[in-house]
């Protein structure tokens, strides 16, 4: 089973940028879909972005589309979340995810392997 350790999450004013960065551990990293989700305050965890094994497809939420960019360097094991322009409401922990099938999904259910999060502040 793959570990996740996320990093790079903190306070940002609004418009500002922020990198998330996901460290894999194993061997098998580039044969797993790669996805990262968040949770607000009082809220549901939610699809934010995703990737395939080679980062030939990605996938937004409406809500990050054009402002956000998933990337994965297999030779680092490392997936990446660049966050442009942001938002109060993007205020969440953010968790890496991992899924050990070819397709690209939206669902926590289709993802086995999770971070422990990191914290994400936009400030008004």
């Amino acid at each position: 089973q793959v570990q996740l350790v996320e990093s790079g999450g903190g306070l940002v004013q609004a418009g500002g940028s922020l990198r998330l960065s996901c460290a894999a551990s194993g061997r098998t990293f580039s044969t797993y879909v790669m996805g990262w989700f968040r949770q607000g305050p009082g809220k549901e965890r939610e699809f934010v972005a995703g990737t395939n094994r080679n980062s030939g497809i990605t996938d937004y939420a409406d809500s990050v589309k054009g402002r956000f960019t998933i990337s994965r360097d297999n030779a680092k094991n490392t997936v990446y979340l660049q966050m442009n322009s942001l938002e109060p409401e993007d205020t969440a922990v953010y968790y890496c995810a991992a899924r050990d099938r070819a397709t690209l999904v939206r669902t926590t259910t289709g993802f086995g392997a999770w971070g422990q999060g990191t914290q994400v502040t936009v400030s008004s």
